[in-house]
Formats: structure tokens, sequence, C-alpha cells
């Protein structure tokens, strides 16, 4: 299990973000604090592997537990949830290495898929000495498509569910159709023929066309 600190002084939005770790499978909340000092102190107590952070504390702001965590080389990483999206304040923390970054309010998808983008990744490092280089790629891609956000689909088309599409595929060993990807998913042939179209028109699936003897050829997607 993955531990997680929450450090957050609203108790309204603490309260909202511990029933949003809740749900997330393979996370389990180590302690919430309120303040950076005590952020600091539960460090060496909690042990967390992943400290949830926001940026406007009452005593210190988060840029200085970052770099406090940074500076003492505390094996944990963070992810900012905060409402401070100033350019130099998120350049600021990107630079210290928070592994994403999520401004206020964000919806439970978001903050889903920003959990389940790390837990992919500690449980990889957890279980080898070396990494691919494909498979850091494959997270680099990942990341980069997940800070764009919503805005940068086409309207009607979700990062989350992309992203469930994506994670399938890269998943797949070999190239499968609409309808196998459907089955995978447990969505509609219509909604993923939709998101097929789009990462084809983007260059990010190939498509593999393959001609039987009667009927019509059918159609193979694969991470190009």
């Amino acid at each position: 299990m993955i531990r997680v600190m929450i450090v957050e002084d609203d108790p309204m939005v603490l309260e909202v973000n511990e029933g949003f770790l809740a749900r997330v499978t393979g996370f389990e909340l180590a302690v919430s604090v309120t303040t950076g000092a005590q952020a600091l102190k539960q460090l060496d107590i909690a042990q967390p592997h992943l400290v949830l952070l926001d940026m406007y504390l009452p005593d210190i702001s988060g840029l200085e537990v970052i770099r406090h965590i940074r500076h003492h080389q505390k094996p944990c990483d963070v992810i900012a949830l905060t409402a401070a999206s100033d350019s130099e304040t998120v350049q600021e923390v990107l630079r210290l290495g928070a592994t994403d970054y999520l401004v206020k309010p964000f919806r439970y998808q978001r903050f889903e898929a920003a959990l389940e983008e790390y837990r992919k990744r500690w449980k990889a490092f957890q279980h080898t000495d070396r990494l691919k280089q494909e498979d850091i790629d494959q997270w680099k891609q990942l990341r980069s498509r997940q800070s764009e956000g919503d805005h940068a689909l086409p309207k009607g088309l979700s990062e989350t569910t992309l992203k469930q599409i994506l994670d399938t595929l890269l998943e797949t060993t070999a190239p499968i159709t609409a309808d196998q990807l459907a089955m995978s998913t447990g969505m509609a042939r219509v909604t993923v023929r939709r998101y097929l179209d789009y990462l084809a028109k983007e260059g990010k699936v190939e498509v593999h066309v393959q001609y039987g003897t009667v009927g019509r050829p059918s159609h193979y997607y694969a991470i190009s």
C-alpha cells in the first residue's frame, strides 16, 4: 500500500481530499496535517511515500515544505493540490520535482488519474532494479497528456476516458479491434471508436487493416 500524507489547512477541503483518497485502490492515509510545521515533523514519523500538498498554509508555504523534502532528500514524492495557479509557483513546484499539479477546484476523476499514474510508476520501481527506455518514455507521454488537461481535447472527449483507453492499449501485447477494446474497458463501441479516431488523427495509434474473404475489412489498433 502507498502511504499518503495530506497537508491541507481548510477542514472542509481536507475532508473532501480524504474522501477522494479512500476511493482510490492501493492507497492508505498515513496522516493528515494542517500546517507546514506539522508536515515537516510527520515526514519522519509517518514516513509517507506520497505527500498531497497545498501551497497556501498558515505558517510556512507549501513551497518551503517541498524544498525541505528535496534538501533533506526525504524518500517521498509530492503532488500539489492547491488554488495557487500563478505561473511562477507552478513552474517552481514542478522544478522541485512534483509528480503532478492539481488546481482547485478539481474533480475526482482528475484526482484519481493523478494517483493512478503515480501508483503504476511506484509499483514498477518496487519490482525492478532497471527500467527500459520505453517504460520511461511511456510515463513521460502519459504525464504530458495529463498535464494538457481536458481543454486540449476536442469537445465531447474526456481526458479520463482517453487515459483509460490508452492504458488498455499500452497493456495489450497485440493490436486489437474497437469491439475488443470496448469489451476490455466496458465502454460502448461507438464511444471507443470516437477516441480511436481522434488518437489515429493525432498519430498516437496505428491502424492496421486486415482483409478477410468476405465482408468488411477489420481495423486493428495499437500504440504508435
